[in-house]
C-alpha cells in the first residue's frame, strides 16, 4: 500500500497569536498540480523564494489543530522548522529506490518493479 500521508514534530514548533505551540503534524505527497499551480502566485511571481512556502502550505494537511496551516502560519515558522518541513518535503517526494509496485494488465497480479535496474538494462 502507498502511503501518502506522513506524520512529523516539529523541532521548535509554531507558537500562535494566543501563545500555544504547535509540533505535531502531517504532510502529504504532493501532486504535478501542487508543484506547478503556485508558479502563478502573485507572491511567487514578485518572489521566487516565497515557492517554498505556498507549496508547504499546500501539502501539509495539519500542524496541531489547523488543517491546513495558511501560507502566512509557514512565514512564521522558526527557521529551523521551515528547513525541516523543506527537508521532509524533498525526502517523501523523491523516488529513493527505484522500486514501485504495479499490476499487471493481464492477470491482475500485483508485484515490485525496479526501474533503476530497468534503466541499465535498457
Amino acid at each position: 500500500m502507498l502511503q501518502t500521508e506522513f506524520e512529523f514534530t516539529l523541532p521548535r514548533g509554531y507558537v500562535d497569536e494566543q501563545g500555544t505551540l504547535h509540533r505535531q503534524g502531517a504532510m502529504r505527497l504532493a501532486t504535478a498540480l501542487d508543484e506547478i499551480e503556485p508558479l502563478q502566485d502573485p507572491r511567487v511571481r514578485a518572489n521566487a523564494g516565497y515557492l517554498t512556502i505556498v507549496l508547504l502550505s499546500r501539502v501539509i494537511t495539519r500542524l496541531g489543530d489547523m488543517s491546513p496551516p495558511a501560507p502566512a502560519v509557514i512565514e512564521r515558522l522558526f527557521s529551523s522548522d521551515f528547513a525541516y518541513l523543506q527537508d521532509l518535503y524533498a525526502s517523501i517526494n523523491e523516488m529513493e529506490s527505484g522500486l514501485i509496485e504495479t499490476q499487471c494488465p493481464t492477470c491482475g497480479s500485483r508485484f515490485a518493479l525496479d526501474l533503476a535496474a530497468e534503466q541499465t538494462h535498457a
